[in-house]
Parts: structure tokens; sequence; C-alpha cells
């Protein structure tokens, strides 16, 4: 083979090897977005903070305290949303619950949600072992599992590089032992940006990354709640929790974890 023909082999191997670009279904329209192109605190007119279980300690057996406003562990800074967990202890904090670890996590709820559409977030994760990022959706009545959740990326740093997607109902989730959790490699998750994408219509979900979808629920259209709540609004969360049930055992010298997000984008039709 030629020096050309060599060359050309390698340009169409690595075009090959590069992936999918994800878009929203043809027609659909942008209708919101944080590209976070401001230095500083997350925008107050986009994302509030969850921090109700600081004190009682929250759901999972996860070991972090997640900060109200503080740079320390979430920033915008380059372009980048950056949510970072750190080894260390707020004692001065009102609603201090005793945690050793530190963190973020950002949420819509009051400022926006949607029924269906197209959700978009290209990310980086940490790999830290006990690490456990996730983006993901709640319904906004409150009630869970009742009113739905949607896991479109949770990874953990125990199994690095193994993305997981979940679709949980009144009548399937993990506590009933019915939920279904869906996996697929993304080898260089740590190392590199990738789209995590979420596809949201009346008559399905589908769980993505990187234009490909991996994990698919389908309406059963028998009209029960407890098998399809979504049909009403969620909201959407970005968070990175420290150890639980599924982060598992942490490693203090991995810290502190940086997870950064490039983007969110939310399409509807």
């Amino acid at each position: 083979m030629t020096s050309a023909g060599r060359l050309l082999s390698i340009l169409v191997a690595s075009t090959l090897a590069l992936p999918a670009l994800a878009a929203p279904p043809a027609g659909w329209r942008l209708v919101w977005a944080d590209e976070f192109d401001v230095d500083g605190l997350p925008d107050p007119g986009r994302w509030d903070y969850d921090t109700e279980r600081n004190r009682a300690g929250w759901h999972n057996n996860e070991l972090q305290y997640y900060a109200r406003a503080r740079l320390e562990n979430s920033h915008v800074t380059g372009g980048h949303l950056v949510i970072t967990a750190r080894r260390e202890v707020l004692p001065t904090q009102p609603d201090y619950g005793g945690q050793r670890y530190t963190s973020a996590r950002l949420l819509t709820r009051g400022k926006a949600s949607w029924t269906y559409g197209y959700v978009e977030v290209r990310a980086k994760l940490p790999c830290g072992r006990g690490s456990w990022p996730a983006i993901w959706m709640r319904g906004t009545k409150g009630a869970w599992p009742a009113d739905g959740e949607i896991d479109i990326m949770e990874h953990v740093g125990n199994r690095p590089g193994e993305i997981l997607g979940s679709v949980y109902t009144g009548a399937s989730n993990w506590p009933m032992g019915t939920g279904k959790t869906d996996r697929i490699p993304v080898p260089d998750a740590c190392d590199a940006f990738h789209i995590y994408h979420l596809t949201w219509t009346r008559e399905r979900i589908r769980i993505g990354v990187d234009g490909r979808d991996y994990a698919e629920r389908v309406n059963p259209g028998n009209g029960d709640y407890a098998q399809w709540p979504f049909d009403s609004p969620q909201y959407l969360l970005l968070n990175l929790a420290v150890g639980g049930d599924l982060g598992g055992a942490v490693l203090d010298a991995s810290l502190p974890w940086r997870f950064e997000i490039d983007h969110v984008r939310v399409y509807q039709p």
C-alpha cells in the first residue's frame, strides 16, 4: 500500500471510531438551555440546590453533605459547570448532619420542568472510587417512585466506564425488586466529554449516549399511572454523590472529584 493509501486508511478508521453526534428529532426546537458561559455560581434563574436531607442524612446511605451556593462545590468556569466532591467537614452549617464529605446537587425544580422532550447533557465524569455522578429527572408532584424517575446517566467509580440508564415507576422500581437498569460501555467516560441524552414522547422513553440509544421503555397505553406516570412534568437534577449503596466504598485519596458539564439543552416538538 502506498503512503497516501495508508494515510487514507488511517483517516477512515479514525472517522469510523468517532461517536455519532447526538441530535434532537427533526423539527423539534430548543426551549431551555444552559451553556455555562458566565463564571461564578450557577445561574440562580435556572438552578436551585437540593439540601433538604443534609441534617437527616441522604437516601441510599450516601455520605455527602450537599452545599448550597458554595463555589468550592459548584461553580462555572471556562464554559463548564463543575460539581466538586471534597473530603471535608462543615460543622458551622446550620443543617450539618455530621458528614465527612461535601458536594452539590443542582436541580431545576421550581425553575423549569417539561412534559416530553429531548434532553441533552454533555459531560465528563469522575472516576474516583466511591464517586456516583448522575443526570436524572423526577416528577414535579413529588412522590417517589409513584411520580416517576428517569436516570439519563449514572456512573460509579468502582465500575469505571459503565454507564447506567434506568426508568422507575410505582410498578417498576428497585425497592420492589421490579426495576430494570440498562448498561452501555463508554471506556473513556472519565477522560472525555460525551453527550448523554433522553428522548421522551407520549409513546416511549429512550436513553442514549452520543446518538446511540441503549435503553427503551414503552407506554403500555392502558392509562395505569403506576406503570406510566410520564405524561406529567419532570424536572432535571445534576449531582455528585459520595459512596452509598451504589457508589460503594470510598477511596479518600482519590478526592476531590470533578463532575464537569459543558452544556444542558432541552428540545420539544
